[in-house]
C-alpha cells in the first residue's frame, strides 16, 4: 500500500465539486453492487460475494445494525453498507419486490411442511 498516494487521492476527492463528488460516489457504488446470470438468481449482489443485496436491506429493515450485520457477514467492510443503501436509494422498487418474492417463497415452503 503506497500511504502517499491515498493521501493525495483523499485530498482530489475532497476538493471535488458536489456533482462530481455524487457521482463518484456513484460509480463506486455501481463497482460494489454487481448483477451477475446464475450468481443469486441474477439478483444485485455485494461485490463478488453471494450475498443479495435485498438480504442486507430485509436485515435492516428489521432492525439489524451495522454492526450486527458485519458481525454477520464478515466479508463485509462498512462501505458495503453505504454501497447497498445507494444501491437501494436508487432501486427501492426492484429490492422491494425481491424482499416481497422471498417472503411469499418462505411462506409457501412453510406451507408445504404444514
Amino acid at each position: 500500500m503506497n500511504p502517499e498516494l491515498v493521501k493525495s487521492l483523499v485530498q482530489v476527492i475532497q476538493s471535488l465539486p458536489s456533482d462530481d463528488y455524487a457521482y463518484l460516489q456513484e460509480e463506486f457504488i455501481l463497482k460494489n453492487i454487481k448483477k451477475t446470470e446464475g450468481v443469486c438468481g441474477g439478483k444485485a449482489r455485494i461485490r463478488n460475494s453471494r450475498i443479495p443485496v435485498w438480504t442486507i436491506i430485509s436485515f435492516q429493515n428489521q432492525g439489524a445494525t451495522d454492526e450486527e450485520l458485519l458481525r454477520n457477514f464478515p466479508i463485509l467492510t462498512p462501505f458495503d453498507l453505504l454501497a447497498v443503501r445507494g444501491y437501494y436509494q436508487t432501486h427501492q422498487s426492484e429490492i422491494d419486490r425481491e424482499i416481497a418474492a422471498n417472503a411469499e417463497e418462505e411462506d409457501s415452503d412453510e406451507s408445504i411442511l404444514l
